[in-house]
């Protein structure tokens, strides 16, 4: 399928694209070769393959919903700008 520049001038003021008129021939050129790559989709032989309704019908990989303390005390308190023992050490907020 092959645009003309007004066909693509009226599809940019649809899309509410502000397009300078010397690009107009180029967007043509470029938008043909799209709509040529799906038309060549047309042509793909997809007998006897199953319709796709979606990319999300795959079931995720499940983690065990177990509570535990993490068990990495030392990489938990590495960033701590202060510790006190195994624990956090902030400054006093009430008196």
């Amino acid at each position: 399928m092959s645009l003309d520049k007004e066909t693509v001038k009226n599809i940019a003021f649809l899309a509410r694209i502000k397009t300078p008129e010397e690009e107009l021939d180029h967007l043509a050129k470029e938008l043909s070769n799209i709509l040529g790559w799906v038309e060549q989709l047309g042509e793909v032989d997809t007998e006897g393959v199953d319709p796709m309704t979606g990319a999300a019908g795959a079931a995720l990989p499940r983690r065990l919903d177990v509570v535990n303390d993490g068990g990495d005390r030392e990489s938990v308190l590495a960033n701590a700008p202060e510790r006190d023992g195994g624990f956090f050490a902030v400054p006093k907020v009430i008196e």
